[in-house]
């Protein structure tokens, strides 16, 4: 049996489910990978319509640039910014906590007592709070204008090819829209429904090698179904994934560990990456010589877009291998 590639997107609404596949295939493998690879495609739970087809992802892309699929969505140039506000009064970082916060709580109220709903756990509510206490004050130590100037090497990225108060948008529209879906996985009543999904996307045990690779709340929600099922799974790659942060751990349902029957994983992230944090799972997640962490470099303007991060070599490099391998071996 040939092998599967299973997708588990991350947070913000996205397009139709099959753009979205192909959008991630052509990212990854260069081409569309038809019934080989498959989408976990959770929006629907927090989002009644998809985006447009030509409307940007704006949590998970750069919000600066025109839509990149048209022709490959591997490749886009800047565009304008007439989506994000002008300069002005920003509200400091805990200002901007409380409201996200208390947002977030709204949310979960609202699905109180309904098929959905999910019991309020404050202390843990509020120790999840704390990753997003960091995110925020994080974002605003990464637009200063000091900080877009590299050190000359052709291979340094800019931090931003935006003026401050943009990239300040850019951040918090990250932050923000990363958070109330977390929330909402966690005590919204929205968790049991998102791993249905990802269960449903995964093949039966038995239909040859399986990859996973999740972005963002993805990874969350994948390895969590992961964790519970104890199934085979060839190789796991999550990018820009928060499982390494303690207050995400705090609320897991088990213990952090990889997951059973999980051969190798790799995780992938920016340093700039404001959902990923910490960047290393290999001292959290025994047995630790089955992790391996990369550093990599993602350009988008929030670096955390799942095309660039798609694209570097330690997340493309060991899927195309293990595909290549066994497009070999059934020639053989």
């Amino acid at each position: 049996m040939g092998a599967t590639v299973v997708y588990v997107h991350g947070n913000g609404n996205k397009v139709r489910e099959e753009l979205l596949k192909s959008q991630w295939d052509r990212a990854l493998f260069g081409t569309d990978m038809g019934s080989a690879s498959r989408m976990a495609y959770w929006a629907p739970v927090r989002y009644p319509d998809p985006l447009p087809d030509r409307q940007d992802d704006r949590t998970e892309d750069d919000p600066t640039e025109d839509d990149p699929t048209e022709d490959d969505p591997t490749e886009g140039g800047p565009g304008g910014i007439e989506e994000l506000p002008g300069p002005g009064a920003q509200a400091p970082p805990e200002e901007f906590v409380a409201q996200v916060l208390a947002e977030a709580r709204r949310e979960a109220a609202a699905s109180a007592g309904t098929e959905k709903g999910a019991a309020r756990d404050p202390a843990a509510e509020e120790r999840l709070a704390g990753w997003l206490r960091d995110m925020a004050w994080f974002a605003d130590t990464l637009v200063g204008d000091d900080l877009s100037a590299g050190s000359g090497a052709s291979d340094t990225p800019r931090v931003l090819p935006l003026p401050g108060f943009a990239r300040k948008q850019a951040f918090r529209l990250l932050v923000e829209r990363t958070y109330k879906d977390v929330h909402a996985y966690f005590f919204g009543g929205a968790g049991p429904a998102m791993r249905e999904v990802v269960r449903a996307a995964l093949p039966a045990s038995g239909n040859g090698p399986l990859v996973v690779v999740a972005h963002s709340l993805g990874s969350i929600v994948a390895y969590e179904v992961l964790r519970e099922e104890q199934r085979p799974v060839d190789l796991l790659v999550t990018v820009g994934c928060p499982l390494a942060i303690r207050e995400v751990q705090d609320v897991l349902a088990l213990p952090p560990a990889v997951p059973g029957g999980t051969s190798v994983w790799h995780n992938a992230s920016d340093l700039r990456d404001l959902v990923a944090l910490d960047h290393t799972l290999r001292p959290e997640y025994a047995p630790v010589d089955l992790v391996t962490d990369h550093l990599v470099t993602n350009s988008s303007a929030n670096h955390h877009g799942i095309r660039e991060y798609l694209a570097a070599g330690p997340v493309r490099d060991p899927v195309r291998a293990l595909f290549g391998r066994l497009a070999t071996e059934q020639t053989r």
